[in-house]
């Protein structure tokens, strides 16, 4: 229970449901924050609607593996020139492997959560699936989960629109029924931001910017490591007016490449073949799979290449994909179910 409404809507339905449910809250981070789902505001949200729906209700702390699974390697992440995706790795390190540990040390049958996704039960096997509500869909953000996981989990929005969670939030007259969604990295402070962070913890990287087709220095920036492959904002135009992109970041080199989006643009995409993980069955050399690399991104058709270098053969061009995010491969059939995961590896 992080605080919000998706998850004290999933407690309360399993309560009707006649469950017997323990509410857990997941204390992660010790430093300050001001947003996400590790304020202390949010434990008290989830401790009172744990009192509202009459369950027990438990803090975990996991500040220690927190630090040491997704903060360090976010920073980590930037100082190599990376993007990496904290959300992804505080889902696959913390609420799905110690979390579920915990669980089932603890004797517990299931553990249930607020994603919107849907885990689709089918010849003995389970299925991860995109949740009901196209824009809020998180199938993205579990896309490591394996059998194992999938066979214990419980998500029971899933198959809801967020209308509908907020609707029963109401009817059962939560505290969170109107609370607005978390938009931000939950160990970093909206008011400060995601510069202001790293700047505690590693010195960032001044740069020159470079059309990259004319090699013209067109810009600078105090902060390359804040510079993300395939960003437009923040960028300016070229002198023909066009919008520019970030082709690429070389830290060692202090230089940042931009040009207009055709130019950009990329057929492939390699993966880092060490983060490659499947739900269940290998896919093989030459799967054809819808690819998804941003939480509401359009999926994609591509293909899968295993060989010396493992990558995505795009059967269209897109804009190039930062190193350190995360790709989610889907089945292309109804529902797309998620096949597995991989980290975009650097050029």
């Amino acid at each position: 229970m992080s605080g919000g409404v998706d998850s004290s809507v999933a407690a309360g339905l399993l309560v009707e449901q006649g469950h017997e449910v323990v509410g857990a809250t997941l204390k992660l981070w010790g430093g300050a924050s001001d947003s996400g789902c590790c304020s202390v505001g949010d434990v008290d949200d989830a401790r009172r609607v744990a009192q509202i729906l009459g369950v027990d209700h438990h803090v975990f702390n996991y500040a220690e593996e927190f630090e040491r699974h997704v903060v360090t390697p976010f920073v980590d992440g930037y100082a190599a020139g990376q993007s990496p995706n904290p959300c992804i790795e505080c889902n696959r390190q913390i609420k799905f492997e110690l979390l579920f540990e915990r669980a089932s040390r603890l004797g517990f049958e299931a553990v249930a959560t607020g994603h919107h996704a849907q885990v689709l039960p089918r010849d003995g096997r389970h299925y991860l699936v995109r949740g009901a509500d196209a824009l809020k869909d998180q199938s993205y953000v579990l896309g490591y989960l394996r059998e194992a996981q999938l066979a214990t989990l419980l998500l029971p929005i899933g198959a809801m629109r967020k209308s509908e969670v907020r609707a029963h939030a109401q009817r059962l007259r939560l505290r969170t029924w109107d609370k607005p969604d978390s938009q931000d990295v939950c160990f970093i402070e909206a008011s400060k931001g995601r510069e202001a962070f790293l700047r505690q913890r590693l010195t960032l990287t001044p740069a020159k910017i470079v059309e990259r087709a004319t090699g013209e220095v067109v810009g600078t920036t105090e902060a390359a490591e804040l510079m993300t492959v395939g960003q437009r904002r923040g960028v300016a135009p070229g002198r023909d007016g066009e919008r520019r992109y970030v082709a690429s970041v070389d830290l060692a080199a202090q230089r940042v490449e931009v040009g207009p989006l055709a130019a950009v643009m990329v057929s492939s995409i390699g993966l880092d073949a060490g983060s490659l993980t499947f739900a269940h069955d290998a896919l093989a050399d030459g799967a054809v799979v819808l690819a998804q690399w941003s939480a509401h991104g359009a999926a994609r058709s591509a293909t899968l290449r295993l060989g010396e270098r493992w990558w995505l053969e795009l059967h269209e061009p897109a804009r190039p994909v930062a190193p350190g995010q995360s790709v989610v491969l889907y089945r292309i059939a109804e529902p797309a179910i998620v096949e597995g995961a991989a980290i975009v590896a650097a050029p």
